[in-house]
């Protein structure tokens, strides 16, 4: 980037913090997309004259309110949620719930953004958004989230619908969370529709939407390691968290012969210096998905569990971030590198920090970025969206092929955009390959 680039960068960005304060994520989140996109955007008149970037970055709306609910012991609680519509130009708003009490408008508008290109990226209709709640669905019984689910979908149901707004499932929003949600909206409606996806194979939902997020990371890290001529069989990959995501990315490295090291929870990870096998696997699938337990109840040979632990600290050849934002940082970019990491592939939306991708990038390590290899999820979703206008249902294998085409042309997007010599800048590719779209778009319509 020249200097009169990087100005105009730190220009934008002092007045977009100015207009936004005190929202860290998002902050960051733009800052990500705006450098990349600068250098582009600056030799364009007519999208800089339409004031394409700013637009692009402050949301349609946002909706804000309160959702009250019973305990099983008769007390009142009420927590706020929120809806942020960021960018239509595509297509309906379409992005997840998330139930956590980390959720705040900045953390949700970051959200939403990364969603705008990330959507743009799979070539399907759909325009961004975000939304859930600082509830906490941990520790609460059936009966609570379900009344939780159901206060909530009686304000959001006003504001969705399946050419609208169509939410699906985050983090603390999995299938039970939709099915309430589901449920409460056809009451309110008196009408079936695919106004949400993530939604049970019996009453609409897609096959393969579970293992989506997780599948499609692994098929987007095997085509970005095939381009740089490397392969994926035998790879020590140390992947994080143990959710859908996580679980389902070791599921499919495994089937491909790649080594899974470590998962790990809030608590700690475990470790597993030759790799999980298949049976280990099923084992950690029960436990996380069927009993909702904890990483330290497991316990196998050659597994062992580190309380307190990051799974960045071991030797691996390839990190997969599959928990949640800002998770990896410097210092844990740096141990990578010192272990010989060669690849990162992001499965969950943000999860490195800017001086761990300094830190990669500075090092030769190629990074897939959250908004192109973690978009299988919502590619499925998008693909749930059309069976459900078609009211038809494919079988896994459908399902699958789809996906293992939206990913390979995701991929081809980002080396056509970010292709810089003999490495590809994925991070690049993805910002600019998805901006394009929506700039034109935003631009064909005019000043709305």
């Amino acid at each position: 980037m020249t200097n009169a680039e990087e100005k105009e960068l730190e220009c934008f960005m002092e007045g977009l913090k100015k207009r936004n304060p005190h929202q860290e994520e998002f902050h960051q989140a733009v800052h990500e997309v705006a450098a990349s996109v600068m250098p582009w955007y600056l030799q364009h008149e007519d999208y800089r004259k339409a004031q394409i970037l700013e637009r692009v970055t402050e949301p349609d709306r946002i909706i804000i309110f309160r959702v009250t609910w019973e305990t099983d012991t008769g007390e009142i609680r009420a927590n706020r949620a929120y809806r942020v519509q960021f960018n239509h130009s595509l297509g309906p708003y379409k992005g997840g719930l998330r139930f956590h009490p980390s959720v705040n408008q900045s953390v949700l508008k970051f959200l939403g953004f990364e969603q705008i290109f990330k959507n743009s990226l799979t070539g399907l209709p759909m325009g961004g958004a975000k939304g859930g709640s600082n509830f906490n669905p941990k520790g609460k019984s059936d009966a609570e989230v379900m009344r939780f689910c159901h206060s909530m979908m009686t304000e959001l149901h006003r504001h969705i619908g399946e050419d609208i707004d169509v939410p699906a499932g985050d983090i603390g929003v999995g299938s039970r969370e939709v099915s309430y949600l589901f449920g409460q909206y056809m009451r309110l409606e008196n009408r079936w529709s695919g106004v949400l996806t993530g939604k049970g194979q019996s009453f609409g939902g897609s096959a393969v939407r579970t293992e989506a997020t997780g599948w499609g990371c692994v098929y987007f890290c095997e085509h970005m390691l095939q381009h740089h001529n490397e392969d994926l069989a035998g790879k020590r990959v140390a992947v994080s968290g143990s959710g859908n995501v996580a679980l389902y990315a070791a599921q499919k490295l495994i089937e491909k012969g790649a080594k899974v090291v470590t998962l790990s929870d809030s608590k700690g990870c475990i470790h597993a210096k030759d790799g999980l096998d298949q049976e280990q696997w099923e084992e950690l699938r029960v436990l996380k998905e069927e009993n909702r337990g904890r990483l330290n109840a497991y316990e196998s040979s050659g597994v062992e569990y580190h309380d307190g632990a990051k799974p960045w600290g071991f030797a691996c050849d390839i990190a997969m971030p599959c928990a949640t934002q800002n998770e990896l940082d410097g210092d844990d970019a740096k141990k990578l590198v010192k272990n010989g990491v060669i690849a990162v592939a992001e499965g969950a939306n943000m999860p490195t920090t800017m001086e761990a991708i300094d830190t990669f990038r500075s090092n030769g390590v190629l990074q897939a970025p959250g908004k192109a290899s973690n978009a299988g999820g919502v590619a499925v979703s998008g693909l749930e969206q059309s069976q459900n206008a078609m009211r038809i249902s494919w079988d896994d294998d459908e399902v699958d092929k789809r996906l293992q085409d939206i990913m390979k042309n995701i991929h081809k997007r980002c080396v056509e955009d970010g292709g810089d010599g003999e490495k590809v800048n994925y991070i690049d590719g993805s910002n600019i390959g998805g901006f394009k779209k929506v700039a034109r778009a935003m631009l064909a319509y005019g000043a709305v």
